[in-house]
């Protein structure tokens, strides 16, 4: 009997042995091996302010999963609805992509829906890439028109699967108004939220807007409501309304910014980028958490030193990204770049765009003196 119980006992330790040998060590591996938490990137801006290029900064890293404005779904399928109406709906997709759930877009889409049914899909080098086309290395720059021609017949489900394999997820988006609807995303534990706040010159948004009014046409009308689009003071009601919000966001996120906004805030303006674009993509880069490698550094001064005049208002291609952001000055009647000024006032004091107060001076003024040296 007592040697029965000796044989049990000595069974028993054999067994927690084993356990502990074979089991311990996997465990503190599998722990030690957990992959770190994305990095989530909300670039913030407004319609014609050079998002699109800002958004292509981050979409060519070979780290980013990048979706250039999701939220434009929410809107067509939303369309009667006023901004502020949409903020959460827009909210809640953001969300949900940062967590790599797009089954969010079962809302806005159809069921039969595709890879290419997704608005600008081809702008994302990570939906050009594998595991959403094969045809492409995740390394590779690769252009919007190559993306589109090669990798549109892919199931929609790809996108979700490519959105788990990166370690950030950058979004860029136009249709948020105020920084507090960000809150909840911002003190979301299960979130790393960093926000790129990227403004623009009123007076060259308001110049790139008249080129583009048929295609912003029910942004705009959503924005401001179709009866203050119409007349004369229609394009000014818009600029007044996308300079305020710039306004806010930069109060709430600069001046009375909550504890949980340190050091994930940071304001860009479009002018300093072209103006340095490997300083402030080299910035946005250390704010992201991202390494700015060789062949990046390459393809951000050659796109932005190239002959092209951005005849395409919706294009990234290479172009004199310097001259083009200056364009307004030789191209906008003075008339009109004083009512700008009067509707957007507080936002150009605010972000360092100085007034001009003459024909001449619009022509003639330098760069340092109409824009202060530094961001805000």
């Amino acid at each position: 009997m007592v040697r029965s119980r000796r044989v049990q006992l000595l069974l028993i330790l054999v067994v927690l042995s084993f356990l502990l040998i074979h089991f311990l060590p996997c465990s503190n591996n599998a722990h030690m091996e957990e992959k770190p938490s994305p990095v989530h990137i909300l670039i913030l801006s407004s319609w014609r302010s050079g998002s699109s290029f800002t958004g292509q900064i981050f979409s060519q890293h070979p780290s980013v999963f990048y979706l250039m404005e999701p939220a434009w779904h929410v809107w067509v399928k939303m369309y009667q609805n006023s901004a502020k109406v949409l903020h959460m709906a827009v909210r809640d997709l953001v969300r949900s992509v940062f967590l790599c759930d797009m089954s969010v877009f079962d809302a806005y889409m159809s069921s039969q829906k595709k890879k290419s049914d997704l608005f600008q899909w081809e702008t994302s080098r990570a939906l050009c890439s594998p595991p959403a086309c094969d045809s492409f290395s995740r390394s590779d720059i690769i252009t919007a028109g190559n993306c589109k021609t090669i990798c549109s017949k892919y199931p929609f489900s790809k996108v979700e699967e490519a959105c788990k394999t990166y370690s950030h997820i950058a979004i860029k988006e136009v249709r948020f108004f105020d920084l507090k609807v960000l809150y909840p995303l911002l003190t979301d534990p299960s979130l790393n939220l960093k926000i790129i706040h990227l403004v623009r010159d009123p007076r060259a948004v308001f110049r790139s807007r008249e080129k583009t009014m048929a295609d912003l046409k029910r942004d705009t009308n959503i924005v401001v409501g179709s009866q203050k689009t119409n007349g004369e003071m229609g394009p000014y009601n818009t600029m007044q309304i996308i300079c305020k919000s710039h306004v806010e966001i930069y109060k709430a996120g600069r001046q009375a910014a909550p504890s949980f906004l340190k050091d994930r805030y940071l304001l860009v303006r479009y002018e300093d980028i072209v103006r340095d674009p490997l300083a402030r993509a080299a910035q946005m880069y250390r704010f992201a958490e991202l390494h700015f490698t060789p062949e990046l550094q390459k393809w951000i001064h050659n796109i932005t030193h190239g002959k092209g005049h951005g005849a395409q208002a919706f294009d990234i291609g290479s172009r004199d990204a310097l001259r083009v952001s200056q364009a307004w000055r030789k191209t906008l009647p003075f008339q009109k770049i004083e009512k700008v000024q009067n509707v957007c006032k507080d936002a150009m004091g605010l972000l360092g765009y100085r007034l001009v107060r003459s024909e001449e001076e619009q022509k003639n003024m330098s760069l340092d003196l109409l824009f202060a040296q530094n961001s805000p």
